[in-house]
């Protein structure tokens, strides 16, 4: 049972966030539409109720303590949560929204254009995306589950494996008109374009052409969609997910080199915090996501 000294009312804590937001009692009950001496009755409540002093007053100012501001930072996730959830239901008060997490090429080209068949199969859930590149807290983000490139070992998290990640190497019809590459050393003399969060792919992909890569020099990137755009402009040799390359290469924009579909240096998984692992709506798109890889995989 939870005490009632440590879930204060969104009264109080609304206005103690509104304060610490925009500085001062009066800024507060402007926005609140409060007046400012119920502001400060309020905060005087809260600071009652858990037993301890938020704020230093000096000459009519509140002055946050560094505990306060530890405490704001949480008691502003969870009225996001609420605002959000409440919205969530307002739109579809029959079913649940699973908030969603994913890389922006997967997202983009995997599973948005699947994303239809669910949501018919599920008409009650409402699927809300966001763009994360890199791993996160769930604790500190509102996200049902993610997904994320790389291990199983998200801690305190759930996993589903999707499928590996198979590379080819692909270069423009036009930079291989001009720099012929007839053997897998021929690609050392061409910029080797790079992805931030696969350093180590060109030395594999390499060894399974029974090759060793010497030094590798080419363009950084941190998303593929720009890194594929480089290739296509001919700016250098790139090496591409099979779910990025098919496309390009059925549509004459990128042609592959030597052996495709390398295993490469990681898989794909869903990814959600163990507390939300019975949510009804996870528990649909997991089921649902699992059938679709299989599929994808045969």
């Amino acid at each position: 049972m939870r005490s009632r000294r440590f879930l204060p009312s969104i009264s109080l804590l609304s206005a103690f966030e509104a304060v610490l937001r925009t500085g001062s009692t009066t800024a507060a009950a402007r926005e609140l539409d409060l007046t400012q001496s119920t502001i400060s009755r309020l905060i005087q409540n809260l600071e009652l109720q858990l037993g301890g002093a938020l704020f230093e007053r000096h000459r009519q100012k509140l002055i946050p303590t560094e505990a306060a501001l530890a405490y704001g930072r949480d008691v502003t996730r969870a009225l996001d949560l609420i605002q959000r959830g409440s919205m969530e239901f307002a739109a579809n008060p029959g079913g649940g929204a699973l908030s969603l997490s994913i890389l922006p090429a997967f997202g983009t080209r995997w599973l948005a254009p699947r994303l239809g068949n669910f949501l018919v199969k599920h008409p009650g859930i409402t699927i809300n995306l966001a763009t994360r590149m890199k791993r996160f807290n769930f604790a500190a983000e509102s996200f049902d589950a993610a997904i994320h490139f790389g291990k199983d070992d998200w801690r305190d998290s759930g996993h589903l494996k999707l499928f590996d990640e198979r590379l080819t190497a692909c270069i423009s019809p036009r930079l291989l008109s001009q720099h012929a590459v007839n053997e897998v050393d021929g690609l050392k003399g061409l910029p080797l374009l790079q992805l931030e969060t696969r350093s180590n792919a060109w030395r594999v992909w390499f060894a399974a052409q029974g090759a060793e890569a010497s030094k590798i020099s080419g363009m950084l990137f941190d998303q593929f969609a720009t890194m594929t755009q480089a290739a296509i402009a001919g700016l250098g040799v790139a090496l591409l997910p099979d779910y990025l390359a098919e496309d390009e290469i059925k549509e004459g924009r990128l042609k592959p080199l030597f052996k495709t579909n390398v295993l490469g240096t990681g898989s794909y998984w869903l990814v959600w915090p163990l507390a939300r692992a019975s949510y009804p709506p996870l528990e649909a798109f997991r089921n649902w996501l699992a059938s679709e890889t299989a599929k994808a995989t045969r």
